[in-house]
């Protein structure tokens, strides 16, 4: 995707995310309902104190002030001693109380910072803070009316506020994807864009290269994945450099992005901090953060993905693809770690690229079925034993795909199979094999000239041939390297 940056080089394009990711805690915010609504009957899970009743009394979840600071600490942020809840006001259908508990001038952090790598450079986004607060109430809307559902309001959310030190869309996109592989490796948040327990709002203006001031900022939401962050900043960019060209006036406000368009459209006017009317709540006591807490807190924390992507290339020889393809996805790095763990053998770096490649085809299998790497019936240990087999030479590689497909589907182990099924080592004798690959050759005096022609294809043809003829049982590189020796040899027909 082309970046803004490249669309108009008299402008530069300044971009702040505010993520909000709902708290993977068991009860809300400021009640004991529980947070476990997901496929409950609407306004199932509510009490008088997320209904937003009269006279209740909220109580702070302290795990939600824990998983807080937890994420504050991820990004480098300092944690005050002193912080507080406020009331934010604001009269929208979904509030409950007509304001939501929030945080304002005190935030449980402050001051941090995020990298990430961008065409070969680090960039560092600062964080403005890390702050924490209630979830609305749902609405759905109908034709000429709308329902609400009460399960939401209540759960704990946190609000990941960014610096604006983002300069393309694609900058964005990098950053929201690192932040949500930080929040899953704390077991923080579900981090599920397409489900909501992950959102962004989007803050993003443009001004002629040079200049040191902001422009007009507009406030984009409604982004449910990457891609429709990326490109609803790409859309908005392109539309606000447009407007100043054409001598227009950009306006403060809200825009929502609409991803079957693919454009931004205006909603409402954007209010400024003072509308919402700010005040201490009244009913929740200050929150006082010792140093030993955070310092427990800390000592806690689990390796991050940037730890674990230099820890996979030191200790296991993998390459800067091959480790990030198994710390984004940590429950993939996870399953890595436990065939690494269940593979008793001398030369780690070798198995670790090993399980790299096998565990591609894995992946394929589940996606057939549709099924995570949590749910692969595959267990590692499983996976471990069919790479053991391979190790000692007891199958080939072609065998192995087929054993590992029945272990997929069987749950049973591979050596079981192997026995079972009564599956041959491999061929070793050479002077066997060079008999089947000149017999394959004679036999197909076409495909042999289509090779000497040029048509490298060919090849794969003959090997399959001689793989039949040996079911499956000769090596498939031994068997490429004498048909390119014998095709070498012998004259074209």
């Amino acid at each position: 995707m082309t970046t803004s940056t490249s669309i108009d080089t008299d402008y530069e394009v300044v971009i702040g995310l505010e993520v909000h990711a709902q708290l993977l805690t068991k009860s809300k915010m400021f009640c004991s309902c529980s947070t476990g609504y997901a496929n409950e009957a609407p306004n199932t899970h509510v009490c008088p104190i997320c209904m937003g009743m009269p006279g209740v009394l909220p109580v702070i979840n302290m795990e939600a002030v824990k998983y807080t600071i937890m994420t504050a600490l991820a990004l480098h942020c300092s944690i005050p001693p002193y912080s507080k809840f406020d009331r934010k006001n604001y009269p929208y259908p979904d509030l409950m109380k007509g304001y939501q508990i929030s945080q304002y001038d005190i935030p449980l952090s402050q001051n941090g910072y995020l990298t990430i790598d961008l065409h070969g450079q680090t960039h560092r986004i600062g964080i403005t803070r890390v702050h924490l607060e209630e979830d609305t109430a749902r609405l759905t809307h109908h034709d000429g009316y709308s329902l609400i559902d009460i399960n939401r309001s209540g759960t704990p959310l946190m609000e990941i506020v960014s610096e604006p030190d983002m300069r393309s869309p694609e900058e964005a996109r990098l950053y929201m994807q690192k932040l949500r592989e930080i929040l899953v490796y704390l077991g923080v948040s579900s981090g599920r864009m397409e489900e909501g327990s992950l959102r962004c709002d989007a803050n993003i203006s443009v001004r002629p290269r040079g200049q040191s001031t902001l422009g007009v900022k507009t406030e984009i939401k409604n982004m449910n994945s990457f891609r429709s962050v990326e490109r609803a900043l790409e859309y908005e960019s392109q539309r606000q450099v447009a407007v100043l060209r054409s001598g227009g006036t950009i306006h403060q406000e809200t825009r929502g992005w609409v991803e079957t368009k693919g454009i931004t459209v205006g909603q409402r006017s954007k209010e400024h901090a003072h509308d919402y009317r700010y005040f201490p709540e009244p009913d929740l006591p200050p929150l006082i953060i010792s140093r030993e807490w955070v310092e427990e807190i800390r000592a806690q924390l689990p390796e991050l993905p940037d730890a674990r992507r230099l820890r996979y290339k030191a200790e296991y020889g993998l390459s800067e693809q091959d480790a990030n393809v198994m710390t984004e996805d940590k429950a993939l790095g996870d399953y890595f770690e436990q065939v690494m763990a269940a593979s008793h053998v001398s030369d780690r770096k070798a198995r670790a690229k090993k399980v790299v490649s096998w565990l591609s085809e894995v992946v394929r299998l589940l996606k057939d079925k549709g099924l995570s790497i949590q749910e692969s019936p595959l267990s590692p240990a499983a996976l471990a034993n069919l790479l053991d087999l391979l190790d000692k030479e007891r199958m080939t590689g072609t065998q192995a795909k087929e054993v590992l497909e029945e272990a997929f589907t069987t749950g049973e182990m591979p050596e079981k199979i192997v026995t079972r099924r009564g599956i041959k080592p491999p061929i070793s004798d050479l002077d066997t094999l060079e008999r089947i690959t000149e017999e394959v050759i004679a036999s197909n005096p076409k495909v042999a000239d289509d090779y000497r022609g040029g048509k490298t294809n060919a090849l794969q043809f003959l090997v399959g041939q001689v793989m039949k003829r040996t079911r499956g049982q000769a090596k498939a590189d031994i068997v490429q390297t004498l048909l390119r020796k014998k095709l070498d040899e012998t004259q074209p027909s």
